[in-house]
């Protein structure tokens, strides 16, 4: 005789069932069987992510596919399920995969709510949008983008199409998602996606991304890093996916926002100088010789921004061997936060333009510096290797005896076998000296 309670994922029996799982990144909690709540603050991702030089695991707030989706069985009985969402996204076949899980136990009569208490931004978003009811707070965000793809090596065109077109299937499943909560139209949907839109609780409550905003719900203190790259909410750092930044309109980091962060960052950042106030320094030099811990705090962020990335980061970069450019004058009311990021990106849009090393030095090295900077060091570099490779040039040829070597079986240009004709040895000696001449004297004219 079958199970009259048995549930779709092979759980059963009448009695009432607790659950409590706690993972870390998310917790699980059904206290009388029938009213759960999990609660999701971490990036979400297909596995554990391994540090590729070390082979450890990368310590961070995860959300795993396989634990998730496995704790999720447990909760199969429940008859509502409140989700509180803080997630700056991750994987978008994962994020999309819980969300048919749990709309799957929503049309098995599941009640779904969600709550923003943070941010709920790319798969965040997709996995809100599984719940029929969603609230938020007024300062929370949500965040919708197209998906992309990280490359490395070459590709033709065809290949490049293909990608295309892998990238477009997503965006039209994650339109598919948006819509059948917020109503708005595909075409609407992709062009927010396309731009990525940034919505505040009221703008998604009016978008239809939302139902409801929590007024009376306590105010959250949300802040990005210097770098653009972090949030850091109710005192806990997330970082964004690589290559996205929060947007201008969020106040970058303060004491209180950054005063609780989880114990692998190492200093908090402060505002204030040494001797209290606000800080005055306009370069991250005379940051660190006013506001050591502030700087420290910067340079730390930025480094986990590359860890996150998966990008190697190199080795400090030595002192130039050249004479640094004039750093360009900021006006006196700039924002050193401010001023840092704007920094970052000038470097960052010059990415295609100069390998990885010159960048992440620029950025990050001990000699960190502007893109001016940066693009003038380089520009030395490559004249001072221009003309180290002429008198490499010149030296080999007067080492190699050729301008002795006579014409091939005697016959020279001038008909007498001699060495003397435009094509002889010595004439094109004589006319590679004179163009290296020339290039170092237009090099000074340059210079």
């Amino acid at each position: 005789m079958p199970n009259p309670f048995k549930t779709p994922f092979g759980r059963g029996g009448p009695a009432a069932r607790t659950v409590s799982i706690n993972r870390g990144p998310y917790v699980m909690e059904m206290a009388d069987g029938e009213n759960a709540e999990l609660t999701m603050y971490g990036e979400i991702v297909e596995s554990q992510p391994v540090d590729g030089w070390t082979g450890e695991p990368i310590q961070g707030n995860y959300i795993i596919q396989s634990e998730l989706l496995e704790d999720l069985k447990s909760l199969a009985e429940a008859k509502t399920l409140t989700i509180r969402m803080h997630s700056v996204g991750g994987d978008a076949g994962v994020s999309i995969l819980i969300h048919n899980r749990l709309r799957e136990l929503a049309t098995q009569g599941m009640e779904l709510t969600c709550i923003v208490d943070g941010v709920a931004m790319s798969g965040g978003s997709l996995i809100m949008c599984a719940c029929d009811t969603v609230a938020v707070n007024p300062a929370s965000l949500v965040m919708i983008h197209k998906c992309w793809s990280s490359l490395w090596g070459g590709y033709n065109a065809d290949e490049l199409k293909e990608l295309a077109a892998k990238n477009e299937a997503w965006d039209k499943a994650q339109v598919s998602i948006y819509k059948r909560k917020c109503g708005l139209s595909d075409m609407v949907i992709s062009n927010m996606m396309a731009k990525t839109t940034y919505m505040t609780g009221t703008e998604a409550v009016e978008k239809g991304f939302a139902n409801k905003v929590l007024e009376d719900a306590a105010p959250l203190d949300i802040a990005a890093s210097a770098d653009g790259r972090s949030l850091f909410v109710r005192g806990r750092q997330f970082h964004l996916t690589p290559g996205m930044f929060a947007p201008d309109t969020i106040p970058t980091v303060t004491p209180e926002a950054a005063a609780p962060v989880e114990a692998n960052t190492n200093q908090p950042a402060q505002t204030g100088g040494q001797n209290g106030g606000n800080t005055m320094a306009k370069t991250l030099e005379e940051l660190r010789a006013e506001n050591p811990a502030l700087a420290e705090a910067f340079m730390a962020e930025a480094r986990a921004a590359v860890s996150a990335s998966g990008a190697v980061t190199p080795a400090p970069a030595p002192a130039p061997a050249v004479p640094p450019a004039p750093a360009p004058q900021s006006s006196g009311g700039d924002d050193p936060a401010q001023a840092e990021r704007k920094r970052i990106q000038e470097i960052d849009a010059l990415a295609d333009l100069f390998d990885a090393e010159t960048i992440n030095a620029a950025k990050y090295g001990d000699h960190p510096c502007t893109a001016q900077e940066m693009v003038y060091q380089a520009a030395q570099k490559a004249s001072q290797q221009g003309g180290m490779f002429l008198v490499a040039l010149e030296a080999d040829t007067a080492a190699s005896g050729a301008q002795d070597v006579g014409a091939a079986n005697g016959a020279g240009n001038d008909g007498a076998g001699g060495t003397g004709g435009p094509d002889s040895p010595q004439a094109v000696v004589a006319q590679a000296q004179a163009d290296a001449k020339a290039f170092n004297e237009r090099k000074r004219e340059v210079r």
